[in-house]
């Protein structure tokens, strides 16, 4: 990993990159939402503040558990004048998060339940499949294959 010398206050997207681990193209695009800044030089190049750093470790790891870039730009921008994220940042951002991530495992829980139904049911039913149509209101009556066969039926009565 590159070093960078304690007397260099600002890095290069490239320095920026290597040390944080996100592809020049990841920071371009953290740049366009408005996660993190740089200023340019008289010849145009991005340079980016030391802490930027830091920021960019806390928007991966946010992003890892899940946090929507929306998300995580809003906390951002709470920090009093766009200070770098602390650990005490972190641990209230994370905690306020928890509740939003624990909801997010319940409803995969319940899409990996439901996938696993459709499989034993083998339907796959457009009309009638709890993935593809969650409020399905023939579900109610009977399980996906039956009510196909009975659709077929109705179509040879035509």
């Amino acid at each position: 990993m590159q070093r960078i010398p304690e007397k260099i206050h600002e890095l290069t997207v490239g320095q920026l990159s290597a040390r944080s681990g996100a592809a020049v193209s990841a920071l371009h695009f953290y740049e366009s939402k408005g996660l993190i800044s740089s200023r340019r030089t008289p010849g145009n190049q991005r340079r980016y503040s030391r802490d930027t750093l830091r920021r960019v470790a806390f928007i991966r790891a946010a992003q890892r558990v899940g946090i929507p870039l929306a998300t995580i730009r809003a906390a951002l921008a709470e920090l009093p004048e766009e200070r770098t994220p602390t650990r005490d940042d972190w641990a209230h951002l994370s905690e306020t998060w928890r509740s939003e991530l624990d909801e997010r495992i319940r409803q995969l829980n319940r899409l990996r339940d439901h996938l696993t139904d459709c499989i034993g049911c083998g339907c796959l039913s457009l009309d009638s499949c709890v993935l593809s149509n969650p409020d399905d209101i023939a579900g109610e009556r009977r399980a996906g294959s039956r009510l196909m066969a009975e659709r077929a039926g109705r179509k040879e009565d035509s």
